[in-house]
């Protein structure tokens, strides 16, 4: 045994010991009630007591130390065990269909218990398989081998996607498993302990302790609240690439003294003192320590945000606008909490291609617009670039100097600008005030900005086009009724035109004068009630019960100057429908002047009541021109398509387009130079109702 202490072990132990316990006190404070969490901290803790052990025997000799060391061994692994073993049940999944083999269980405490038994067998001299050491060492090398295999099953059975937070504890249990098949394999052929091996097995176990703790960081699940120094891991890595650099240089000018001949040391010495000299002024450069700083916070720490639950916080801001604030003010706080700013401002960009304050949160109404067109703006969209207006007036000058307008230089209290980027327009900025305490806006709150920046874009851009798609929506609902308006007073005048052709002949004629004083007494009723309409004081809209009867006794009645003069046939019942009155005697009676215009002076137009049922049935008939099939199905219920010359086509599309409104139905029967025939179907008042509110909803 005294071949195995040397000074060497006795630092190695004693600093695997004390790393062991600090990490193992961090992992108990840093807990949060996880098994997998639990069984590490016992593996670790485990591991600490060997460690101990082992430096105890190393310092003092006394071989019953060392026996308990070993046997704190056997008990260190199977606490690394069961850690794997907890490890690979989460990763394959609980119950029989999670493809976990039933083996390592059972193995695992046979290996456990052979361990056990050799070390006592070595504690007691009692040789199982050669001599006790022998024994021992087939029995430890065993379970190293185990632990090899247990560690590429718990590998392979983590999906890929995820074996990037589990990957450092792998290489870290699988160097020391390794390790150990080499101390005890060496053990095993030649019957002893070899002193440099067993040495340095400390300084192996604490080497490998930083992996265990990036994987312990990495993997939120087990339940550990672990952070890593940012400034140590940064002096650390940059201590170990000048280290490496200088190894490389060195070497370099190694290979040039013994290759070199007579200029062999010359290039040597010029080629360190150039390496040298170059690393320094690496080492000194801020923008090198920079850009180092952040390509580990990037590849080597934890996020300063969770990006999830900021993604979903500005969400939720943003969804909830007009609950007591503005999309606008709702896009100002999402984005001034992220940054602890007490509030800010909206740009948009308005009718006239400038960028004025739309919305506002704790800042004062400022009357500053920027153009679309001016480099400022084009910097924005082109750039896609967070301006720091304090880095700005302090005199500081980013890699890439923004084009700052003349008003960001004079208000004070403006912090940040931050674009508003939708499918490449900018759509406008957001200039968010100075935050309550200082925030180091580094390249982690830059792109934290730029994503809720793009969200906020985002939705005023869908707000806008709403805006638009509202706007269009109203002009086409005003055109379209201007369309209704003009096609009613083009059958008002013609009412006139005929009125003023007859009154040469018949101005004499008490029932001409009569059937005038009526026609002029109509004009006017209709022409009151168009203009009701476009003054929105009669919605148009609004049902009534209508008496179908005498709704169509007075249209016929309208039309009795036309030739052929419309007849209305005896016998109709009086039944009643819902609907507005006025727009229904527009359609119905439009439908009665088509037929007169298509209807030459001996013809006949005839109009017709009956009921069927709850259906009341009017058939307006005419022996005109007729219309053939082709136009009836393509043409006669489109919006804009007639066949007569002054005509607007737009009656029957209106007259179509009611009908169903109101739950009925219009067909249309005809044939060219023979006549047609209109049948229209309307629910009585009975059923008028639920049919019409069918058809809506249909």
């Amino acid at each position: 045994m005294e071949s195995i202490l040397s000074q060497v072990s006795a630092w190695s132990y004693a600093f695997a010991a004390v790393l062991h316990g600090l990490f193992a006190l961090y992992l108990g404070v840093a807990w949060r009630r996880g098994r997998q969490g639990l069984l590490l901290i016992a593996a670790v803790v485990a591991s600490a007591l060997w460690a101990v052990a082992n430096w105890a025997f190393s310092s003092s000799g006394w071989l019953w130390m060392f026996q308990l060391a070993n046997l704190l061994d056997v008990l260190r692994m199977a606490a690394w065990f069961g850690f794997l073993l907890t490890m690979l049940s989460q990763a394959a999944g609980d119950g029989p269909d999670s493809g976990l083999p039933a083996w390592p269980k059972p193995t695992m405490l046979a290996i456990v218990t052979l361990g056990a038994i050799g070390v006592v067998c070595f504690t007691l001299g009692v040789p199982l398989y050669g001599t006790p050491l022998r024994t021992w060492a087939a029995t430890a090398l065993m379970t190293a081998v185990f632990g090899l295999v247990l560690l590429e099953l718990f590998y392979r059975a983590v999906i890929e996607r995820s074996r990037w937070g589990v990957k450092p504890l792998a290489l870290a249990l699988g160097g020391l498993f390794a390790f150990d098949v080499y101390l005890y394999s060496e053990m095993l052929l030649f019957s002893r302990i070899h002193p440099v091996i067993w040495g340095v097995r400390g300084f192996a176990h604490t080497l490998a302790l930083p992996l265990v703790a990036v994987s312990a960081s990495r993997n939120p699940e087990w339940t550990f609240r672990i952070s890593v120094s940012r400034h140590v891991v940064f002096h650390s890595t940059a201590l170990a690439g000048s280290g490496l650099y200088l190894l490389i240089i060195a070497g370099a000018g190694y290979y040039m003294r013994y290759f070199g001949g007579e200029w062999g040391e010359a290039l040597q010495l010029a080629l360190l003192f150039g390496g040298a000299l170059f690393l320094g002024v690496v080492f000194f450069s801020g923008a090198f320590r920079a850009r180092l700083r952040v390509f580990l916070a990037k590849h080597f720490f934890a996020y300063r945000y969770d990006y999830r639950t900021e993604w979903l916080g500005v969400t939720q801001a943003l969804s909830v606008a007009g609950d007591g604030l503005s999309l606008g003010e709702s896009v100002v706080k999402a984005l001034a909490d992220l940054v602890e700013s007490p509030g800010g401002g909206v740009w948009l960009r308005d009718a006239n291609g400038c960028f004025s304050q739309q919305a506002r949160l704790n800042m004062p109404h400022y009357g500053l617009q920027e153009r679309e067109g001016s480099a400022f703006a084009r910097f924005l969209l082109e750039r896609e670039w967070i301006v720091n207006l304090e880095e700005a007036r302090s005199g500081y000058t980013p890699d890439v100097k923004a084009p700052l307008p003349e008003w960001a230089s004079e208000l004070s209290d403006m912090w940040l600008i931050v674009p508003l980027i939708s499918s490449g327009v900018l759509v406008g900025f957001v200039v968010l005030l100075t935050p309550r305490t200082p925030v180091d806006v580094n390249w982690e709150v830059l792109d934290l900005l730029k994503m809720a920046g793009r969200q906020a874009a985002s939705y005023f851009a869908r707000m806008q086009a709403t805006e638009a798609l509202l706007e269009a929506q109203k002009f086409d609902a005003f055109n379209r009724m201007s369309a209704f308006v003009v096609h009613d007073l083009k059958n008002l005048v013609a009412q006139m035109s005929l009125m003023l052709r007859n009154a040469e002949r018949h101005k004499d004629n008490p029932e001409f004068q009569a059937d005038m004083l009526d026609t002029v007494r109509h004009v006017e009723s209709r022409m009151r009630g168009l203009m009701a309409q476009l003054m929105e004081k009669t919605p148009i809209n609004q049902r009534k019960p209508v008496m179908l009867k005498g709704l169509l006794e007075h249209i016929v009645q309208s039309k009795r100057m036309f030739r052929p003069c419309p007849a209305f046939a005896d016998g109709a019942p009086d039944v009643a429908v819902l609907a507005h009155s006025e727009r229904l005697e527009r359609i119905l009676g439009h439908i009665v002047q088509n037929a007169l215009d298509a209807t030459l002076e001996h013809g006949s137009v005839s109009v017709q009541l009956s009921q069927e049922g709850n259906q009341a049935r009017i058939v307006v008939r005419d022996t005109g021109s007729g219309m053939s099939p082709a136009f009836i199905r393509d043409q006669l219920f489109k919006p804009f398509q007639t066949t007569k010359a002054s005509g607007m086509g737009i009656g029957a599309y209106e007259a179509h387009q009611y009908v169903q409104e109101l739950g009925g139905s219009l067909t249309v029967h005809s044939e060219v130079g023979v006549g047609t025939c209109f049948e229209i179907g309307l629910p009585i008042a009975a059923n008028a109702q639920n049919a019409g509110n069918k058809a809506v909803a249909d």
